[in-house]
């Protein structure tokens, strides 16, 4: 009898990442392969597997992509019983508190929210319909960013904006969901009782956000309404004025697509620095606007937690997660550095081991570095939803 599995997709506007899981008792999820294909529509790669350098391949747009995917594992699947899809897809709504098994009705209404996200949600529902075209027949689940924080107070979902924008679905949603569902799934593994405590989790990559967790449920977060909001970020500007965009549309004549190009593309610590937005690159970079580039990133996280230190009450532990989050020790250790006024004492030693405590026991806040895994996340909820 042939095992269970589960297919998970994550795409992106040139790639189109994967992941295979067995479905084992519990049910658990083992995985049995990760990988990726990258630059689609041009100099296209195929890595197998995460750590390969890849090699070359056909595929001119997400379904050829999609169908070369299928193909590369049809030796493995053969020996599997594929039960369901699982895709990441960042933008669910209003409506999508939870996921959803995905038909022509459901993309619809997500392709709706395109205006909001331009830069991941036409690209994550692209790898939707290209396997629903490929296997028709496979129940296939969207797995949304924003669900996890649909448990955030109503103060801090609203703007200060009229009701009938509220209602129309301009209000706070926040990013990084399926990350922080995760952690907060695998808290009790770490932080014992202290896990239904007052925990602010940093998801810190090229894009990055904080989430306030309390019973391991989001109660605020730094995004809102679209991903450019809150920290600043590899190339996302973050929280400016929202006067800016109107000064430069007014008096400098940009156009909203320039605007929206500058602040998504253009920004955070590649316009801080003028170098990289890649935080490994600063931090070997002795030009100063790369230190000032990691400086304002420390900065805006260091004020981030100040404020949802506020929203929870006071803070029991600080949570480091996604690539510079798991990563950068230096950045690790100037944020702790500014957070020593909440009672957070750092161990210099288990910081540069990366944990997983990289706090000193006698502090009265601890601080941990969890490696994230959305990919899990997704896979469970795809299994559940398909074995309902």
């Amino acid at each position: 009898m042939k095992d269970d599995a589960v297919l998970v997709i994550n795409a992106g506007s040139s790639s189109l990442k994967f992941a295979l899981y067995r479905v084992l008792a519990g049910p658990r999820f083992e995985p049995l392969q990760r990988g990726m294909i990258e630059e689609i529509g041009g100099a296209a790669r195929l890595c197998p597997n995460l750590a390969d350098a890849g090699e070359p391949v056909a595929a001119r747009d997400h379904a050829e992509a999609m169908q070369l995917l299928l193909d590369r594992l049809a030796p493995r699947l053969a020996e599997l019983n594929l039960v369901a899809a699982g895709h990441r897809v960042v933008h669910g709504g209003v409506e999508h508190a939870a996921p959803v098994r995905v038909d022509e009705a459901v993309l619809t209404k997500l392709e709706r929210l395109t205006p909001i996200d331009p830069l991941h949600q036409p690209h994550n529902l692209a790898g939707i319909r290209a396997l629903l075209r490929a296997r028709p027949g496979l129940p296939q689940i969207a797995c949304f960013d924003t669900a996890f924080h649909r448990s955030m107070p109503e103060a801090a979902q609203r703007f200060a904006l009229p009701a009938e924008l509220h209602e129309a679905g301009v209000r706070r949603y926040g990013f990084h969901g399926l990350s922080y569902e995760y952690i907060a799934s695998v808290l009790p593994d770490h932080l014992g009782p202290l896990a239904d405590g007052r925990v602010i989790v940093a998801h810190l990559g090229n894009g990055a956000s904080l989430c306030a967790l309390l019973g391991r449920r989001s109660i605020d977060t730094t995004m809102s309404f679209t991903p450019l909001d809150g920290l600043a970020m590899g190339t996302r500007c973050g929280a400016i004025d929202p006067a800016i965009p109107l000064y430069l549309m007014r008096e400098r004549g940009m156009t909203v697509e320039a605007v929206s190009d500058l602040l998504h593309k253009r920004s955070g610590l590649l316009g801080l620095s003028g170098l990289s937005s890649d935080m490994r690159q600063l931090l070997a970079s002795d030009r100063p606007e790369a230190g000032l580039a990691v400086e304002h990133f420390v900065y805006r996280i260091a004020q981030g937690i100040g404020a949802l230190s506020m929203s929870l009450g006071g803070l029991d532990a600080l949570v480091f997660t996604a690539g510079i989050g798991e990563h950068a020790a230096p950045v690790r250790e100037r944020i702790c550095a500014r957070a020593a006024w909440l009672g957070l004492e750092l161990d210099a030693a288990a910081n540069a081991a990366h944990g997983p405590r990289i706090s000193a026991a006698q502090g009265r806040i601890s601080a941990w570095v969890i490696p994230t895994d959305e990919e899990q996340v997704i896979a469970r909820h795809a299994h559940g939803l398909a074995a309902a």
